[in-house]
């Protein structure tokens, strides 16, 4: 979609200071890095969605995206219908055997548009768009175009595992303009959440990109893994044999998670206050 329909949302975020120092070393001859997109590659300034009721400006927001479209529906009503939508769904999936279920947010969308009358020609996509900016505005982390161009220098072969959604590659687009895959991301190794029904920390993620860095020649201990949430990337991408770095470039969306008892003593192989110490 073109980025002139969303520039209103697409506003510069600094990063908060995390107070931790880049320390560590891969150790090896690394081949290839995979990154986590939300608090790793963009800032991400995601809170919690429930708040957004309580907050003036995002809810006049939520409020000027209801009226734009002409919906029949107050804020608090959405959100709510939004977050039992996601919840059923979680549960259905859990019900079936899936330990992290991931949901489709279109999918989510059109349930809880069953019941609304909609406008004539109502889009759903620029909707669904309008409605995640505004509850996780996001933007490049510094220094990521640059990490980026130095890794296709070096040949470094390049991938992606991240929650995420329809919306999540036009990122690239908007900021860099060009999909994952034309910033050298390779095909294969561009793995999103929503494609398929499961999200991180589920180690099924890791071993598909496992499976797939190996028919590219590479070998688990050749892999980086970049991501900022000690539970969600740091832990599976270990289980799976890849070294690890954790992105602590923001404290908003550092996730060290020391009250759960596998990530108390986990190390990650490098600790990264910004991406471009990477090739530092």
């Amino acid at each position: 979609m073109d980025k002139s329909l969303f520039e209103d949302y697409l506003k510069e975020i600094t990063p908060v200071p995390t107070g931790l120092d880049n320390r560590g070393e891969a150790g090896g001859k690394i081949g290839c890095i995979l990154f986590d997109i939300y608090g790793t590659l963009f800032v991400s300034g995601s809170g919690d969605i429930g708040s957004i009721l309580e907050q003036s400006e995002q809810f006049k927001s939520l409020q000027g995206i209801i009226e734009k479209h002409d919906l029949e529906i107050s804020p608090t009503r959405l959100v709510d219908s939004y977050l039992t939508s996601i919840r059923n769904t979680h549960t259905v999936a859990k019900q079936k055997g899936i330990e992290y279920p991931e949901v489709n947010i279109l999918g989510i969308w059109k349930e809880v548009f069953a019941s609304i009358r909609l406008p004539f020609q109502f889009d759903l996509q620029r909707f669904a768009i309008e409605f995640e900016l505004t509850i996780n505005p996001v933007y490049p982390m510094p220094g990521m175009k640059n990490c980026l161009e130095e890794c296709r220098k070096r040949n470094l072969v390049l991938g992606i595992i991240s929650n995420a959604q329809f919306y999540t590659p036009l990122l690239f687009n908007w900021f860099l303009g060009a999909p994952p895959e034309m910033l050298g991301f390779h095909s294969s190794l561009v793995i999103y959440s929503y494609q398929r029904g499961i999200a991180k920390p589920s180690l099924e993620l890791f071993e598909t990109a496992s499976n797939r860095v190996a028919e590219l020649g590479l070998e688990n201990h050749q892999v980086l893994y970049v991501g900022n949430d000690m539970l969600k990337d740091i832990l599976p991408a270990k289980k799976v044999g890849f070294k690890t770095a954790l992105f602590a470039g923001d404290k908003r969306s550092l996730r060290l998670r020391e009250d759960n008892p596998e990530c108390r003593s986990l190390q990650p192989d490098l600790i990264l206050t910004h991406l471009t110490q990477l090739y530092q």
